[in-house]
């Protein structure tokens, strides 16, 4: 049967969008540009029905065909038109048991194959035309020219002198988890993110003059940091990475299909297959990847409301019983310097998070009675202006009456064990749900110098307060905070906001390194009397009464 050449326009034009499908050239992906492969599979095209049908015979029964009346369906699986009444599975999808099942095994693989070619998922699987590495890599570069004055993503920024990864590996460390965060980037749509996801990075292992992608597994989570490996080195840890799942490098499955960048093998295993294409399909078939949006969301997460030349009130690190008029001079990752407005030079400043209760809109100190140091300036100076009130963090509302949940208290609880039922249960203990763990690492602010952000150890944990360790000092610089306290962050979160990580200080200068940060000045700690150290994945212990 001759195909219309209509049918056969479409074809090339779709082979043309194709030129950069992270398939083509896979049984060629030798750097060596002189080898390609000579084989070609056909494209599998379903002729389309026509607009009209008498009689349509289904499951061995004859129904008249109502045309442009509802009531019809057609196979997802087979393509036949029958009536819809006569289909299977709740939702008519299907024309016979057989192809239910069917469907439902080759659906995945053609989701699969329809992702990483950057186009939605179709009914049916399409086989991809090769081409030659060679000519894929020529069409890439003229592609990648056009895009030459294209904004780019502002890449995250390494700390100097210290990697995250490096201490982590080589000690066994364990991070804290973004979503103990809920104030940091993404603190509250991390759920995505976990070990096993596959993503697109760039391929380092290679030695062609383009840049170049393939897909790699995470293996490891710390905080915002990713260790990810290769497809293809399965248990072979040699060319393992640290990467900030955030940064403008990491991309979701798909994402080189619909950008038109090329996918190549790394060059220590690219012999290792002569199918990438199956062996990828294989690997990625009911595998996880990072959200389509997920960039977006960084990048919305990463919008703070508060500009610079706003004025608020906040705390005076001089008397820390008054407040006094400030200015926001900068913003980093949420986080304020904040310049008092009697300076004149600027250098007498404030470091806080947004959300810290430490700062409040102008006029706060009044309706409160709170001590106020009276400005100086009588007048705003050009540009100044008040920080709209929404913006600062709501103080929380407390029981004026004192009564919460208490140990022996009784209560009504869904039984765990039988979710349809309603039983009779006591509260045995109070656990907060903050899921942070003794040991876990994090980025924390030095409460006695807030412009410093260093390398700390959740090392106590009672109830809610958590004892953070400073790496590399005495204990004697320990300091308690609040498990939701603004000043704790994930593992590479300086990196991706830019801020300045202080690392561990060297163990034996850590006392003179320390007294020279804070001037010589003396400050005391006070260390919490509880034994009572508390943590766990739910809100209550509850003890069913029988």
């Amino acid at each position: 049967m001759s195909v219309p050449s209509t049918e056969h326009t479409s074809r090339a034009e779709r082979k043309r969008r194709d030129s950069f499908g992270m398939f083509d050239g896979y049984d060629s992906c030798s750097e060596d540009t002189s080898s390609s492969s000579s084989s070609e599979e056909s494209e599998e095209e379903v002729a389309p029905l026509p607009s009209s049908l008498p009689i349509i015979k289904n499951n061995g029964q004859v129904y008249t065909y109502p045309d442009g009346k509802s009531g019809m369906a057609t196979c997802e699986m087979c393509g036949m038109v029958g009536v819809r009444d006569a289909f299977y599975s709740k939702t008519k999808r299907f024309c016979s048991v057989s192809c239910s099942r069917s469907y439902s095994s080759n659906s995945k693989k053609a989701s699969i194959l329809a992702r990483l070619q950057g186009k939605p998922p179709t009914k049916k699987a399409k086989v991809l035309q090769k081409q030659p590495l060679v000519a894929k890599l020529a069409a890439y570069a003229q592609y990648q020219a056009t895009l030459q004055n294209q904004a780019k993503t502002k890449a995250a920024v390494p700390v100097e002198g210290f990697s995250w990864g490096n201490y982590i590996n080589s000690n066994s460390f364990t991070a804290a988890p973004v979503t103990c965060f809920k104030h940091a980037p993404m603190g509250t749509c991390w759920g995505d993110i976990s070990e096993g996801v596959r993503v697109e990075v760039p391929n380092t292992d290679c030695s062609l003059p383009t840049k170049v992608f393939w897909i790699a597994g995470i293996v490891k989570l710390a905080g915002y940091n990713a260790l990810l490996r290769y497809e293809g080195f399965e248990n072979d840890s040699s060319l393992d990475f640290w990467c900030n799942v955030c940064g403008s490098d990491i991309h979701p499955v798909g994402w080189c299909a619909t950008s038109g960048k090329p996918l190549v093998p790394p060059r220590t295993i690219q012999h290792k297959y002569t199918n990438w294409k199956a062996f990828l399909v294989k690997r990625l078939t009911g595998a996880k990847t990072l959200p389509p949006d997920f960039s977006q969301k960084v990048s919305e997460s990463m919008q703070y409301p508060f500009k610079t030349s706003m004025r608020v009130e906040v705390v005076d690190k001089t008397h820390l019983c008054r407040t006094r008029v400030a200015v926001v001079e900068s913003v980093i990752g949420g986080r304020l310097r904040l310049v008092y407005e009697e300076s004149e030079d600027k250098t007498d400043d404030f470091w806080c998070h947004m959300y810290s209760p430490l700062i409040h809109h102008i006029g706060w100190s009044r309706s409160i009675g709170h001590r106020f140091k009276r400005s100086d300036i009588t007048k705003k100076q050009d540009g100044h202006f008040d920080a709209p009130s929404h913006l600062f963090m709501k103080v929380k509302e407390v029981d004026a009456a004192g009564e919460w949940f208490k140990e022996g208290m009784k209560l009504e609880a869904i039984d765990p064990l039988n979710l349809s039922a309603i039983c009779v249960a006591t509260i045995r203990k109070e656990v907060p749900n903050h899921g942070f763990h003794v040991g876990m690492k994090l980025e924390a602010v030095d409460l006695m110098e807030p412009r410093l952000v260093c390398v700390a150890t959740v090392t106590r944990i009672i109830h809610r307060l958590l004892r953070i360790h400073f790496d590399g000092w005495e204990d004697e610089y320990d300091q308690w905070v609040d498990c939701e306290s603004p000043d704790l962050y994930p593992v590479g979160w300086c990196q991706l906001t830019g801020y300045q990580l202080q690392p561990p200080a060297p163990q034996l200068t850590s006392l003179q390194l320390k007294e020279e940060l804070l001037d010589g000045e003396e400050y005391s700690f006070l260390q919490g009397a509880s034994d009572q150290e508390s943590n766990g994945s739910a809100s209550y212990y509850i003890k069913q009464e029988p």
